[in-house]
């Protein structure tokens, strides 16, 4: 049973002025003349769903690589085309480093009188040389200057990135980047552990990264959990908080299991029951390529799996309403030894998984479901 919320909006701008040596995500360098031609096709692929199907976008996000690199005019002209609902939360990724590098008062203002009201900023860290490890060009001076920029122009909502298990990082470190993230004000931050990516620049040195191992991990993990509670910012994902209230509204789409729409080289959606993506190719979107087919979407599999992964978990209500049926009474006996163990929490009707079993959040759900 599928539900009729309008979509999500996501658009991928896979455009970086470097890799990171930890991401596998889809991005390249561009000229001037590439990102003029990219952003026309989305626009030209936005309309076309609009037209066919009368949406209207509750959010839109501009995920990456780097959207911020695309420059405040041409993303200005791709939001002036999308219909937004009332009260629409319109998120864009940014670059520290390139708001600091390239971008003024007035093209911040510009974006958020065009309806940006949030912006999620890849800091990762507070702590220079933390960051310099990762690859990232901006010191805390610069993610600073980035931040009052989005202040200044009115955005008061904002997320910062921050990374765990990297080199050189310590509780003590983890608790200095947190106290950066409350006292500039941010509300919400994205705290999760490094993974190293097959074929990234990390894999090939990863031995040479002195990383810590998988227990100090954990407790790098809990510890963040314990210090973000502690400065007001309530876990409502595996590695997500906020001030209540300002949960990212695009993101629980994804984690609620409902549909959004994806423009973009790479882009996947969920839509109309299927699943689909565009290939990996920025001149094959430039182009008109159709979408994949990536079969049915929306099982009771899915959206458990997905549901799990919120600190509010698996409701019997929710998946009756949309189901027609209640939470296997297996899986409510499965929890309960969980529960012993102290990675789940279940009344008899409900399932949620405590941070120390987000931890190992894969091996829970796969247990439950099979």
């Amino acid at each position: 049973m599928m539900t009729t919320d309008s979509p999500g909006l996501y658009i991928h701008i896979p455009f970086c002025a470097s890799k990171c040596p930890y991401c596998d995500f889809y991005s390249l360098k561009a000229d001037e003349e590439t990102k003029d031609r990219y952003t026309h096709a989305i626009i030209k692929n936005i309309i076309l769903k609009q037209e066919q199907h009368g949406i209207s976008f509750p959010t839109v996000y501009f995920g990456g690589g780097t959207p911020s690199l695309l420059g405040s005019k041409r993303l200005v002209e791709i939001l002036r085309k999308i219909n937004k609902s009332t009260d629409c939360e319109v998120t864009v990724e940014c670059n520290p480093s390139d708001l600091c590098e390239n971008w003024t008062p007035d093209d911040m203002l510009a974006l958020a009188d065009a309806g940006a009201n949030r912006i999620s900023m890849g800091m990762q860290s507070a702590i220079d040389n933390e960051r310099k490890k990762l690859g990232r060009r901006a010191g805390k001076k610069e993610v600073a200057k980035a931040v009052e920029l989005v202040k200044n122009a009115g955005i008061d909502n904002f997320s910062l990135d921050l990374m765990l298990g990297i080199p050189f990082q310590t509780t003590d470190t983890i608790r200095e980047s947190i106290e950066f993230c409350a006292e500039s004000g941010a509300k919400h931050v994205s705290s999760y552990l490094l993974k190293i990516e097959q074929g990234t620049p990390f894999e090939k040195v990863e031995k040479l990264l002195d990383l810590p191992d998988e227990d100090e991990c954990c407790d790098m993990y809990l510890a963040a959990c314990e210090c973000l509670e502690e400065h007001g910012y309530k876990q409502y994902e595996i590695s997500n908080f906020s001030v209540p209230g300002y949960e990212s509204r695009h993101n629980l789409i994804y984690w609620d299991c409902r549909e959004y729409l994806g423009i973009g080289a790479s882009a996947h959606s969920f839509f109309d029951g299927k699943r689909f993506f565009y290939e990996r190719d920025i001149n094959a979107f430039i182009d008109g390529a159709k979408p994949i087919d990536d079969g049915e979407g929306g099982s009771f599999e899915e959206y458990a799996m997905l549901r799990l992964r919120l600190a509010d978990g698996l409701k019997n209500d929710s998946v009756k309403a949309r189901f027609g049926f209640e939470i296997p009474a297996e899986m409510l006996e499965k929890s309960r030894l969980f529960e012993k163990n102290g990675l789940t929490v279940t009344d008899g009707k409900n399932i949620s998984l405590t941070p120390k079993g987000f931890l190992v959040s894969n091996s829970i759900t796969a247990s439950l479901l099979s």
